[in-house]
């Protein structure tokens, strides 16, 4: 067996359901799930429609580049979305579909990552998306950490790290809009990485698959690549971004995302999942490109997230023993608790039947600390009537906590 194996973590929802044993909800109440970021706004029909009418691509071995039409879709999309100013045929090298950004972030790093550099790290926001911890320890380097916490406004505490440690950095994860924070990197933040990947040698992962939920309407969140245009870096070097259909289309069953960057480092990958056997289904390709061409069904999945953010806030109006700010990003939020986060999440199962995930679960000890603890992830993915009801048994908890 692969002897890094045993350095995997179990997965968070492998701790709640530990954590959850032997507790009886109340079962006057429904249950509400509010743990797991999975959409559940209805899919856009379109897309739907794509696959059914393409089921004969089954028929056909697939490519793992894509089909020009799927990359030309992406292409067209990542201009228009981040001003790229770059020519869809020219652009389409910087692009390669994914069975869904989960895959492709944790199969990048087993991709770029020099190995037999052994004292060398991988640098991973916390707290984070757990495949990333993964993909450190399979590929043979040690993650370290970098905190974003409350004392920061949940920005990424770089200035922690000293010139040793980014030049034993081979690769550095951010994720930006963050999860489960929704905190946006601005783009001198972006910019000054963009500066010391090229001064240190490293290769920067952008996770930018919250991207498409935004409160702010007229203010979209920005991204790496823009960040590397405006920067004069056009070529992307040394740069990737994963963007994904789940979030942005309500697809999380589709599989699809794409990276898109370095046309080097995506030469590199391709090669990598050619061997990998990986490539995205014909009819997932034709129904991929019809959702990166329409952008009114992503307005208004962010309306109904704005909506309930807005109603969340309301209910929780009165709670004086949190904070609740509506996050620039995502469909998350992530309030810091007058409670040990475990004990808070017992105790709204227990007495309300909803389930919330404890934010330790998605955070190491780094720094003297846990960023996580006593935080905990509210996912709003559920339709409004059971996020507000939901949200309604938090603050009952927490006025509860008041007393």
């Amino acid at each position: 067996m692969n002897p890094d194996l045993q350095r995997l973590q179990a997965y968070p929802f492998e701790k709640l359901a530990a954590l959850k044993n032997g507790i009886e909800p109340n079962v006057k109440r429904d249950a509400i799930l509010l743990s797991v970021g999975e959409p559940k706004h209805a899919p856009p029909q379109f897309v739907l429609d794509s696959i059914t009418q393409n089921l004969h691509g089954l028929s056909q071995y697939p490519s793992t580049r894509g089909s020009d039409t799927l990359r030309g879709a992406i292409a067209d999309w990542l201009n228009q979305r981040f001003k790229l100013d770059a020519a869809p045929a020219q652009f389409d090298r910087h692009v390669l579909p994914v069975n869904g950004t989960r895959e492709a972030l944790f199969a990048f790093a087993q991709c770029v990552v020099d190995r037999t550099r052994s004292s060398d790290t991988v640098l991973i926001p916390n707290p984070f998306y757990q495949i990333y911890e993964g993909a450190a320890l399979l590929a043979g380097l040690a993650p370290r950490f970098y905190n974003t916490g409350p004392d920061n406004d949940y920005q990424p505490e770089f200035s922690d790290l000293n010139e040793d440690e980014w030049n034993r950095c081979q690769l550095l994860y951010i994720c930006s809009p963050g999860n489960p924070t929704g905190a946006v990197l601005s783009e001198e933040t972006l910019t000054a990485l963009i500066e010391r990947a090229h001064k240190h040698d490293f290769v920067i992962a952008a996770d930018e698959c919250y991207s498409e939920i935004y409160n702010d309407e007229g203010n979209p969140p920005n991204g790496l690549l823009q960040a590397c245009v405006n920067a004069g870096v056009k070529d992307f070097s040394r740069c990737i971004v994963f963007h994904s259909l789940s979030k942005r289309s309500n697809l999380p069953g589709l599989r699809s995302g794409f990276v898109a960057g370095d046309p080097a480092l995506i030469d590199a990958f391709f090669k990598f999942r050619t061997y990998h056997g990986c490539a995205m289904s014909p009819v997932t390709q034709s129904a991929s490109a019809s959702a990166w061409r329409d952008e009114q069904h992503v307005v208004e999945n962010r309306a109904l997230y704005r909506r309930k953010f807005a109603d969340a806030v309301d209910i929780l109006s009165d709670v004086n023993s949190v904070e609740i700010n509506v996050p620039d990003a995502g469909f998350y939020l992530w309030p810091q608790l007058p409670i040990n986060d475990e004990t808070f999440t017992r105790a709204l199962f227990e007495q309300h039947n909803v389930t919330v995930l404890p934010g330790q679960y998605l955070g190491r000890e780094h720094a003297g600390t846990n960023p996580g603890k006593n935080h905990v992830r509210i996912a709003l993915v559920a339709e409004s009537a059971q996020c507000s009801a939901g949200i309604s048994a938090i603050r009952y908890t927490l006025k509860s906590l008041e007393l």
